[in-house]
């Protein structure tokens, strides 16, 4: 196996690694949503939680993005 194709390789692996971060925060804005709607009383409470869940996940993409661009 050539370089570049090794590189191309790694660079679609990359991309592919975005995949599951979105799926992620979704999942979980959805079911915060559903919380919220279900208790009220809780939303603050549960919106704090989902941002911080959010950037985490978010921050996985970020870092497979970079990844990206370093190859």
């Amino acid at each position: 196996m050539e370089v570049e194709s090794a590189r191309l390789i790694a660079k679609g692996m990359a991309i592919l690694s975005m995949i599951g971060p979105a799926l992620a925060m979704g999942m979980l804005m959805g079911k915060a949503f559903e919380a919220m709607g279900r208790n009220p009383e809780a939303s603050g409470s549960i919106f704090g939680k989902m941002i911080v869940g959010v950037a985490l996940a978010e921050s996985v993409a970020i870092y497979a993005l970079v990844a990206f661009f370093l190859m």
